[in-house]
């Protein structure tokens, strides 16, 4: 699939196929996550892949209810935990690049499953201590974000996007491109 194609038709999915995910894809998307830039390049991302449906029901319990991703934890064939090492990553201008870092890998998880036929959607809305507890995550290690993965059993339409005359400027703040 071409790169403009998927990220154009990336969606975030939240029903999920029972079919399992075939290893060689799992690896494909975790290859391309492990290939993200990152601050001074130190790699401070890791991902925890769980599919045991006991070890997933403890993930959704640091999950509130009412969260829209909530069913899809229990429902994907996978789940994975995107985490981070604080220490593994700077601070520049008051930002934690540790963030910056994982979001990007967690972009390149969520594209290559795009591209592979799968789905995922990035879920942020959690108790992080829960969530680290009922994984067994390193306490000094951040939860940046969780997505479970699978073949999608939807297809939302595209949601509303800013034009980019809005959000794009030439050479002046607030002169469109």
């Amino acid at each position: 699939m071409d790169l403009f194609q998927t990220i154009s038709e990336r969606r975030s999915i939240r029903k999920y196929q029972e079919t399992p995910v075939e290893a060689e894809k799992l690896r494909q998307v975790l290859e391309a996550a492990r290939l993200a830039p990152s601050w001074k390049n130190m790699q401070c991302w890791r991902f925890l892949v769980i599919g045991a449906a006991a070890k997933k029901a403890r993930l959704a319990a640091a999950f509130p209810a009412d969260n829209p991703g909530y069913k899809a934890l229990v429902q994907a064939p996978l789940v994975i935990l995107v985490c981070a090492d604080p220490t593994e990553s700077g601070v520049e201008n008051g930002i934690d690049y540790f963030v910056a870092d994982t979001a990007i890998a967690f972009t390149h998880l969520c594209l290559a499953a795009q591209a592979l036929g799968l789905g995922t959607c990035w879920l942020g809305w959690y108790d992080e201590e829960k969530l680290k507890s009922a994984a067994g995550v390193p306490q000094h290690f951040r939860v940046v974000g969780v997505t479970p993965l699978g073949y999608p059993d939807q297809e939302p339409k595209a949601r509303p996007r800013k034009e980019l005359s809005e959000i794009a400027y030439l050479e002046e703040w607030g002169v469109s491109v």
